[in-house]
């Protein structure tokens, strides 16, 4: 089977002036489908250039990217787009929901640009929904919802196209302890199911949730190790009840 990942001397530079920024230099790595990876580092380590890479939203200077087995990096803007459509879908922090949509017609958005019909596309958008815990959020817009709903809606738009790939940038970095936790099960129970997450993290809070971690140190990958991850739902049940939280 061909790896989900797969990258030999990745390399991205960007000119600064006289100088040159080299934000990534010389990735190689492999990552098998369904697995679930944390990209760690500090500010300015590389992590969130090779994210940006990975999901095809900027092309390296140099090296190669396989994505499921086919090369990446000399393929057509039209191509990386349907790529991006069909293969990946992208979680962030910042939720980028539409204020003046619903959740059903934010999670359903992506459907439009493939092309499905109305009904099609809002039968596939309330499964979606309904998978990460909103049937009975569907016709509440961003501001009748809270921040842990916001990135569940976030997450329904990303599976709604089912993408072999999740790309995750900091997305539990705004929400508080327990929300995070039910952020990262819900991550979990979808790997379960086969899909592959690739997160981005500085938080080893965060990190302990997946089974494989990189680090990276600048733009270098100077770590890969793999670990027994966490058990989120478990912590998240361990929790004492909200009126009995401090």
């Amino acid at each position: 089977m061909a790896a989900l990942i797969e990258t030999e001397g990745l390399t991205r530079h960007f000119p600064a002036g006289e100088e040159v920024v080299k934000a990534l230099s010389e990735v190689t790595v492999s990552i098998a489908p369904g697995e679930f990876v944390a990209a760690m580092g500090p500010s300015g380590s590389g992590k969130s250039t090779f994210l940006n890479l990975i999901g095809c939203l900027d092309r390296p200077t140099s090296g190669r990217y396989r994505l499921m087995g086919e090369e990446v990096e000399g393929l057509s803007h039209d191509r990386l787009a349907e790529l991006r459509s069909r293969r990946i879908g992208f979680i962030f922090q910042s939720f980028n929901l539409l204020p003046r949509t619903d959740a059903l017609g934010n999670v359903e958005l992506p459907l439009i640009y493939r092309g499905l019909r109305r009904r099609a596309r809002r039968e596939r958008a309330a499964m979606a929904l309904a998978a990460v815990g909103l049937a009975d959020r569907m016709g509440h817009r961003p501001s009748q919802l809270s921040g842990g709903q916001q990135q569940r809606v976030a997450i329904a738009r990303a599976i709604v196209g089912s993408p072999d790939l999740l790309l995750a940038d900091e997305p539990t970095g705004a929400l508080d302890t327990r929300t995070g936790l039910s952020i990262a099960a819900l991550f979990q129970a979808l790997n379960r199911g086969g899909v592959g997450v690739l997160m981005v993290t500085h938080d080893p809070e965060v990190a302990r949730f997946a089974s494989r971690v990189l680090r990276f140190r600048d733009g270098r990958l100077v770590g890969d190790a793999r670990q027994e991850p966490a058990d989120a739902a478990a912590l998240l049940a361990a929790l004492p009840p909200m009126d009995q939280a401090a």
